[in-house]
Formats: C-alpha cells, structure tokens, sequence
C-alpha cells in the first residue's frame, strides 16, 4: 500500500514539473501555393496575376479555380497530380490555344470553364482526354473555326456554351464530333452565322431545338428557315420563346439591312405555301391514363443497328432500361412501361443509327391523365325532380276530379249519427257583423231551417293583421258540395271595408 502511495506521489510531481502540454496549430495545407487559399478539397488561386500554373498543387484538390489571371499556355500533362479532379475553372485569362495533351490527364473532368480568354480555333485533339465532362464554356473568345471533329471524344457533354464568339458557319449534321444523345443544351447566339441548313435543323431531336440559340445572328430570311423558327415559336420551345426579338435575319444581304424575324413579318409575305411541315416530322400524339401500359416502337426508314431513347427528363435509356426500373427497353430497341405514371408526361426521343440512318429520330409525345370519375349510382337531384312530378300530379288530381259519390253518402252518415263539439260560432260573438252578412234576420226562425247551408265572410283587417283579410266560417261546410256556396255583396258590407275591398257572403 505504501508503494502505491509513493508512486503516485511521484506521478504528481513529475506532471507539476513538466506542465501542461500545449494546444498545437493546425498543420498547414499539404502543397498548397503562396498566395493560394486551400480548403477541404477546394484550391482558389484566383485574381492573382498568375502568368504560369503553380508548379506544386495537392492532390486532393477537385475544384481548382485559375480565373481572372494571365495564364498565357498550358504545358501537356500539368494535370497528371490532380486525379481528383472535377471542375476546372480558366475564365477570364489570356489563353490563346489550348494543344494536344493538355487535358490527358482530366479523365475523371465534369466542369470545363475557358470562357473570356483569346482562343482562336480549336483543333481536333485539344480537348482528348475529357471523356466525363458534362459542361463546357467557351462563350467569350475570338472562335472562329472549330475543327470537324474537335469534340469527337466528349461522349457526355450535355451542356455546350459557344456564344459571343466568331463564328460564321457550324455542322449540324454532325455536331463536330458531338453526341446527340446527351447534348440538350447548344449556345450559338451572338455570333457571325449567315449560312445555316435548314433539313439538318429540322432532323435535330426535340430535347436539342429547346435548348438550341441561334439569336442575335445575320441569318437570311430565308422563308424554310422562317416557317422552321416560327413553327418552333408556336410549339413553346425556349430557345425561341425567350429570345424572340432578338433573332434577326437579313433582308438584302447587307448588314444595315437587318430586320426582326417575328416582327417584321411583311418581309416574308412572297414566302410559297411551303411551311416547316414539310421538313421535320410532327411528333406523333398519344394519351394515356394512369397505371396502363405503353408501348413505343422507333419507326425507322431504314433497318438499324442501335437504337437508344431519351426520356422527357433528358435520361438515356438503353437495355434494360431506366434507373428506376418503370422504363424498359426491349431486344427490338421498342420501349415498354408496364404502369403509366405523371412523370412519364412528355417527349420521348428514338434515336437510331445504321448504315443508311445517321441519327434518324422519332418523338412520341406522351400525355398522361386520370381516368374519369364513373356516374353516382343513385342521384339525388333526379329523386328531387321525380318527387316534385308526382306532388304536381297529386294536386292536379286533388283540383280537377270531384270526389265519388259513395264519399259524399259516407260523410252524410257520418255527419248525421254523430254530433262532434264545437266552439261557440264566431257569429254569435259578432252579431252586428252576422246580421248584416246573413240572407235572413236573426230571430227569423228559418234561420238554422237548413243544415247543410253555411256562411263565409270576410272580416276586414284588424290592427296586428298588417291588413290581410281573415276567412271565418259561421256554420258547417257541405264538403259534398262544394259548388253549390253562394256568394253575395251588400251594399252595407262594402262600405264598412273601406279600403280592404268588397265582402262576399
């Protein structure tokens, strides 16, 4: 116990003398340039005047931002450390040509920005190596040519910015190189197109014409290619919708002489007849409910090697089929959903390649509802109008058919054998109104001679009747005889009425 004691005492002191260890900095980012700020995964060497890459860049960078410098080449193979990288950013710089194996190492690339520099012309192998990019941005530079194939190898590429360049022609034949698959977004606006095809316009996908922008360029006025854009213009496509007065055509073939497509359109009254039915093909209508099944076959003019589909949210679907498992695609190239649902709604794009198709195309536009609510069984409203019928019928038969005779000798006998009691008649109470009303004087013993003859009369208004007129009887109704009741107007009554108008007894 002892030993425990003094080996804890020992313990204490050489703790006392040693002190309390001290909080350490933070180590400093692995490779990261002066000047440059490296956070997590992010290096941002932007504004810095950089006229060349920083020679060390860590590893673990996968957003690398080089914009607003003066970054005049780039040496092949800079990008060999970066294997993580995503997205590359070198807009607003002073790049002049890009060369062959600059990107070999970016296979793993989404997000290209070379935007705002001084490119000139893209050649056939600048951008080998960017398999994966999903986005490029060369809007802003001196372009004015782009090699046939210059994005052959872009498989991926959906979005590609091109505007505010100098361009004077583009192939949409082929796209230079570019897969239609997956672009749905090209921005040719605000440069020098003045020759554009028309058929390679209209055999363009649907998903493709909504994101293409062709505005703020010398177009002809062509009437083909004024019935196309307009047509486009009807259907909704954005790229038109949004930037309708800014697509300008010209109308002598001289510059001063540019007028707006959808504003000026007596520059295209001498167009023939011939509209933008004749070129493209209407997407064929269907309507479906909800949870039927829906099958799509790619309508070919020529037999096809492949075949691939784009769903209205711009989804490649090949065999099998979609992410979600609800889209298949058959052996055929046919598409088949066993249960139709709203976010199947929209265009649906067969693309089909073989040796006498080049990217010949088929859209359905499918539009999908709810199936009716069925009748009610049992309608109140009709229940209403056949109980107001029959209530009709009822009163008609109550005014218009005397009662049978065998009811009046009932109600004879009836009257006769029994003696029911009665309240004091309201003639005895009101005796100067009866002898005036009746056809004979009170004490004329005649008076009650007979039993079946009865008086009415009205009785004017009194103070809490608002004027309205009160139906008295004297004696006892010959229900029987209801016709036979005589009424009569006195000369006495008529003017103790006044105003409430004639009494009939």
């Amino acid at each position: 116990m002892a030993w425990l004691v003094l080996l804890g005492t020992l313990l204490c002191m050489l703790r006392v003398g040693l002190g309390t260890p001290k909080s350490l900095p933070p180590p400093a980012p692995h490779n990261c340039p002066d000047k440059c700020v490296c956070a997590a995964d992010l290096l941002s060497c932007a504004g810095l005047g950089l006229q060349d890459v920083p020679a060390a860049l860590p590893a673990t960078a996968a957003d690398l931002d080089l914009s607003h410098n003066a970054l005049q080449r780039l040496r092949p193979g800079w990008l060999a450390p970066l294997s993580q990288l995503r997205a590359l950013r070198l807009g607003h710089n002073e790049l002049g040509t890009l060369g062959r194996g600059v990107f070999t190492n970016a296979s793993g690339l989404q997000l290209l920005d070379l935007s705002s520099n001084a490119l000139r012309t893209l050649g056939r192998h600048d951008l080998d190596g960017l398999g994966a990019l999903e986005m490029l941005l060369l809007f802003n530079n001196r372009l004015a040519h782009l090699d046939e194939h210059a994005f052959h190898g872009l498989g991926a590429l959906s979005r590609l910015y091109l505007g505010c360049n100098e361009l004077t022609s583009f192939s949409f034949h082929h796209l230079h190189g570019l897969g239609a698959t997956h672009l749905h977004v090209l921005d040719l606006s605000s440069n020098q197109l003045g020759q554009i095809p028309v058929p390679e316009l209209a055999a363009l996908p649907a998903f493709l014409k909504n994101g293409l922008y062709l505005h703020n360029n010398p177009l002809p006025c062509d009437c083909h290619l004024y019935h196309l854009l307009w047509r486009w213009h009807q259907r909704g496509l954005s790229a038109v919708r949004d930037f309708a007065h800014e697509y300008m055509c010209l109308a002598f073939k001289v510059r001063s002489s540019r007028v707006r497509f959808f504003d000026h359109s007596r520059v295209f009254e001498n167009c023939s007849a011939a509209t933008a039915h004749d070129l493209e093909q209407p997407e064929e209508q269907l309507h479906v409910q909800v949870g039927r099944s829906l099958r799509l076959h790619c309508n070919t003019s020529a037999p096809a090697i492949r075949i691939a589909w784009v769903s209205p949210q711009h989804e490649l679907l090949l065999a099998p089929g979609s992410q979600d498992g609800s889209i298949k695609v058959l052996t055929d190239g046919s598409l088949a959903i066993g249960s139709v649902q709203p976010r199947h709604q929209g265009i649906f794009v067969c693309l089909a390649t073989g040796p006498r198709l080049h990217n010949q195309t088929h859209e359905y536009n499918v539009s999908v509802h709810h199936p009716r609510p069925e009748p009610e069984a049992f309608n109140t409203s009709y229940t209403t109008l056949l109980g107001c019928a029959v209530g009709l019928v009822l009163v008609l038969l109550y005014l218009f058919m005397p009662p049978c005779h065998g009811c009046c000798r009932c109600c004879h006998q009836i009257c006769h054998c029994r003696r029911w009691p009665r309240a004091p008649s309201p003639l005895q109470e009101l005796s100067a109104q009866s002898s005036v009303l009746s056809t004979t004087s009170p004490d004329a013993p005649s008076r009650k001679a007979s039993t079946h003859k009865h008086v009415v009369f009205l009785e004017p208004g009194r103070r809490g009747l608002n004027g309205r007129v009160q139906l008295a009887v004297a004696e006892d109704f010959d229900l029987c005889n209801p016709g036979g009741l005589q009424f009569k107007v006195s000369s006495e009554s008529a003017s103790s009425t006044g105003s409430e108008g004639p009494v009939m007894t």
